[in-house]
């Protein structure tokens, strides 16, 4: 897995190349949130986006300013699978991408490469308390199954913009023995209201999710963040989660496997 920032990671396992919530502005740039809200970029993208390797899907929580941004718009190939809620899916048409696969809360898709299969599954997420949702888009988790052949390799979990919320206990339920769970913190605040999980929060739901490793990521990269890395390392201190959680620096690789038999 290589971080970015913010929301975006590179997921390379057994085949299969995933690109996580794209946007490579650069530092000073601002992004349109809606409602005449907007952000600043505060970090760099660790690298460009014509450094990237050959994709076989791109999964997006949502479709908002700082996710699929101009320079995402204008340099990723068109018919490229992208895996995103239903909401989303006319926007990227607007865009001139045809390869959106709209996917419902539970709902599968599945890309074969060779012998390589990777099934992603639509979880729940909630980008928003109620008094505020008319404003925000929906947002959805993923649960990424790695598959050699018939052999189920590794099991990674990635949030969403999400806020804490009761059916994260389903996700639990309907998928245990999760490896690792990309876990979006930051804090985010719009008018006044948190959006995103604080770093408290996020280790909230990493004791539910119950992954073996939870990675946090997008915590610093835009001027909406009020919850960062020493707000998540402080609560994880004082938790008796079991997951072991490693923070990664923008431009660094994290190494996964399948636990052993």
């Amino acid at each position: 897995m290589y971080f970015f920032g913010n929301a975006t990671t590179l997921i390379r396992y057994a085949g299969s190349t995933v690109l996580t919530d794209p946007t490579f502005l650069r530092r000073g740039e601002h992004v349109h949130l809606g409602h005449g809200m907007y952000a600043r970029r505060e970090v760099d993208p660790a690298c460009r986006i014509a450094e990237l390797p050959p994709l076989d899907l791109i999964v997006l929580s949502h479709h908002h300013g700082d996710r699929f941004d101009d320079v995402v718009a204008g340099e990723l190939g068109e018919d490229l699978p992208i895996a995103i809620d239903d909401h989303a899916v006319q926007q990227l048409r607007d865009q001139g991408f045809t390869g959106g696969h709209a996917l419902e809360t539970w709902q599968e898709q599945e890309i074969l490469r060779g012998d390589a299969r990777l099934r992603i599954t639509s979880v729940p997420g909630k980008h928003a308390s109620d008094h505020v949702a008319g404003v925000l888009p929906p947002v959805m988790g993923s649960m990424l199954d790695f598959y050699q052949g018939d052999a189920h390799r590794f099991r990674l979990c990635t949030t969403g913009d999400t806020l804490l919320h009761d059916r994260l206990h389903d996700i639990a339920r309907w998928y245990p023995d999760i490896g690792l769970a990309l876990v979006h913190a930051g804090g985010t605040t719009l008018l006044g209201t948190v959006v995103t999980m604080t770093g408290e929060q996020a280790v909230r739901a990493v004791e539910v999710v119950d992954p073996r490793t939870a990675v946090p990521i997008h915590y610093d990269d835009y001027s909406v963040f009020r919850s960062g890395l020493d707000d998540l390392r402080e609560a994880a201190r004082n938790s008796p989660v079991a997951a072991r959680f490693h923070c990664p620096a923008h431009g660094e690789t994290y190494g996964f496997r399948a636990r052993r038999s």
